[in-house]
């Protein structure tokens, strides 16, 4: 196992990605961009073939952001086979569909071919460590690591393992893709941010069905409020400061009851056949005819513009 960060600037150039849809595609860019040569590999032959040029526009989006200035392109290649993506690299984030014996299918033949101190980190979304890792002969280089949709833009990779040396590592490798790496002290199904955004949806998803607000209003109400106040700053400090000069000590004493009173007003939808269809429909009527990858293009310029401004050194 590698046993320190510092060793990371010896390490060959080369890392793999197993599983190549819209997550591996957005790690694969990443790397690229960052000077890294990358192995893919992916069960789909048409994803395969489509991979370069989906790569090529997400090594453009941050090159736009980078204005062209320090970044160095890796290599590209494509694997016909899981062996062939994960000989000789250091490290492998795999990107399978959120299935238990799927991942463990793929890790058995990726320890017959990668080398026993090769990293191998889950892009999982909801499952954890201990479910992923029982069948694997080396599990202290196996590590979960969550990414947010889409990896090459949004900062945030939250990890768990248990080895400290290979949580320290990646915390290292990350960092250096400009990534925003936390380490959760428990494992947890959907770890942090998918745990507080299910939170958040539930409720939302709850206002449409007591009919307090349409899907529209309600994302709008997100987005320019609660939204943009904790892309700056996350929800214990905000309440901190709306706590005035006593701070959240004083929010807690003064304003805690109120909080308790809203808590028990939140309700617990369920995903109905009717409950459904109005999210259908208030979903298309928001997206006004724009098809899936025109709001993806939208969003990414967003992101990318909220990034700029957050990240520009203060006047």
């Amino acid at each position: 196992m590698i046993a320190h960060a510092a060793q990371y600037n010896l390490l060959p150039k080369s890392v793999a990605v197993v599983g190549c849809g819209l997550i591996g595609a957005s790690w694969s860019g990443l790397f690229l961009s960052h000077g890294f040569n990358v192995k893919t590999w992916d069960p789909s032959a048409e994803i395969r073939a489509d991979l370069a040029a989906r790569v090529q526009g997400i090594c453009a989006q941050l090159a736009e952001m980078k204005s062209g200035e320090g970044l160095s392109r890796g290599t590209l290649v494509v694997e016909p086979s899981i062996a062939g993506a994960v000989r000789d690299v250091f490290w492998i984030q795999e990107n399978a569909p959120e299935s238990v014996p799927v991942k463990q299918a793929i890790y058995a033949e990726i320890e017959t071919a990668a080398s026993p101190e090769t990293i191998i980190a889950s892009s999982t979304s909801s499952l954890i460590w201990s479910e992923l890792a029982t069948q694997l002969r080396y599990p202290q280089r196996f590590i979960t690591a969550h990414p947010f949709n889409p990896p090459h833009l949004m900062p945030l990779v939250e990890l768990y393992g248990n080895d400290p040396a290979a949580l320290s590592f990646a915390e290292s490798f990350y960092q250096t893709l400009g990534r925003k790496t936390v380490r959760l002290k428990k494992e947890a199904a959907g770890h942090i941010a998918n745990r507080l955004s299910s939170a958040l949806w539930r409720e939302a998803v709850n206002m449409v069905a007591e009919g307090i607000a349409d899907v529209a209003e309600i994302d709008a109400a997100l987005v320019h409020g609660p939204g943009l106040r904790w892309s700056v700053v996350g929800a214990h400090m905000a309440y901190h400061l709306g706590g005035g000069s006593g701070g959240i000590e004083h929010y807690l004493k003064h304003l805690g009851p109120s909080q308790e009173a809203r808590w028990a007003s939140l309700g617990s939808p369920s995903l109905t056949p009717d409950i459904c269809a109005k999210l259908i429909a208030g979903v298309t009527a928001e997206a006004a005819g724009r098809s899936i990858t025109e709001l993806e293009a939208e969003r990414d310029a967003g992101l990318m513009r909220v990034l700029a401004a957050r990240d520009a050194p203060p006047k």
